[in-house]
């Protein structure tokens, strides 16, 4: 094989690895260096390049460097090193023009994640059902894992594998709700063995359930169900959802009860969509409504009730502020605390870094057990998430005081 025809085949999703002419790459054991990150940005980068600011902030936003850019400097001579130590063909493999660094290799570099990305945009836009169907089945078999996972703290990292993950998520139940709608039951199950490993709290099994349903396999059905809420609980401290639980009552048996035509139809307008499991989220006027309903309920029952912010900061103590990434991580703990909390507690977005739940029948004991439980989902994949979340709880009797770690001000807006 010459140079001609040779590809650079790189990996990305749930690993990092470098073949070239379809031998292994090695740059050492340790893949968390400063030249190794530089090589990983590089070719994630390829030949548009990235400014050397973007560049400095990504290698060196914790570190106080005096000189960061002679850092780089030194880095990037460290790592053309590395890569002819390496086998690699002698080349000039950094370019740097106009404060842009380039990834040039003497022959085509191949990357597994931007592969995938121009994939799924093909099958967004493909409107022939059977080719976009072995693109999804395709984009859904190159789905490795996460994003360059040994360096998956670092925040351009962080941010790149949270939408591939999306991207993942979206192609396969697209994918698999087309495989069980034409009653391919194998396949889809096949795909949803896959994410069912690499996320274990996504709840890809409900998706499995179904397959199993539909070939009416009903106790593979009811183990994959048991199986997962068992996970759920032991590792979790968690019920499954609502989707899971309607599919538990889907294989068991139950009565059916008559209502009175006028009241059921009510009743059908009045209830949730499906599907939307968990705690009850709601807008902040409407929290606000509840709070003040609760308390008025309080004063009769003298049952407790507790006030908990959840607050997202940057690791440091100080408010998170940067947009992309509190986009991102809001959302997550959104998820989080739905996901995390009984049917009969209530939360709402009080800033764009900020949640309120509202936690009915519970001690403040409790209320430090329920943080734990929400901070341990929000950093099931990453672990360093951990360090971003910070709570403070009051008892719904002591927000009004002074002395409440909570307070809540009319120009705040929407709580007065």
């Amino acid at each position: 094989m010459n140079e001609k025809t040779a590809i650079l085949d790189v990996q990305m999703f749930g690993d990092f690895s470098v073949t070239y002419e379809g031998r292994p790459v090695s740059f050492g054991k340790n893949t968390t260096t400063k030249a190794m990150k530089l090589l990983q940005i590089l070719i994630y980068y390829g030949e548009q390049g990235i400014a050397r600011e973007k560049l400095l902030n990504s290698l060196y936003v914790r570190e106080e460097l005096a000189d960061a850019a002679n850092n780089l400097r030194v880095t990037a001579h460290r790592l053309k090193k590395m890569i002819t130590d390496a086998g690699l063909p002698e080349h000039e493999y950094i370019v740097i023009k106009k404060g842009i660094y380039r990834w040039n290799a003497p022959v085509p570099t191949v990357v597994d994640a931007r592969k995938f990305y121009d994939l799924y945009m093909e099958a967004e836009d493909c409107e022939n059902p059977a080719k976009k169907e072995a693109l999804l089945k395709q984009i859904c078999g190159m789905y490795r894992g996460e994003f360059l996972p040994e360096i998956s703290g670092d925040e351009w990292v962080l941010l790149e594998s949270v939408q591939y993950k999306k991207l993942y998520s979206n192609a396969l139940k697209e994918l698999c709700d087309g495989l069980i709608a034409k009653g391919e039951y194998e396949d889809a199950l096949l795909y949803c063995d896959t994410a069912c490993r690499l996320y274990p709290f996504d709840e890809w099994q409900s998706t499995k359930i179904e397959c199993f349903l539909g070939m009416k396999r009903y106790k593979e059905a009811m183990r994959e169900y048991k199986d997962t809420a068992k996970l759920f609980f032991e590792e979790l401290g968690i019920s499954p959802s609502e989707r899971l639980m309607s599919q538990f009552e889907q294989m068991s048996s139950q009565l059916n009860h008559t209502k009175p035509k006028e009241i059921q139809e009510i009743q059908q307008r009045l209830k949730e969509e499906k599907g939307q499991g968990g705690a009850y989220y709601c807008n902040l006027p409407s929290f606000r409504d509840s709070y003040r309903l609760v308390t008025r309920m309080l004063e009769r029952s003298g049952q407790s009730a507790y006030l908990m912010l959840c607050s997202l900061t940057d690791g440091k103590g100080h408010p998170l502020e940067k947009p992309e990434k509190l986009e991102i991580l809001s959302e997550e703990l959104q998820n989080t605390i739905q996901h995390c909390l009984r049917k009969g507690d209530s939360f709402t977005k009080y800033s764009p870094s900020q949640y309120l739940v509202l936690l009915i029948g519970t001690n403040k004991e409790n209320c430090g057990l329920i943080f734990d439980r929400i901070r341990k989902y929000f950093a099931r994949e990453h672990r360093s998430w951990n360090k971003y979340l910070e709570f403070y709880v009051s008892s719904v009797a002591e927000v009004e005081n002074l002395d409440s770690p909570i307070q809540f001000r009319s120009e705040d807006g929407g709580w007065q």
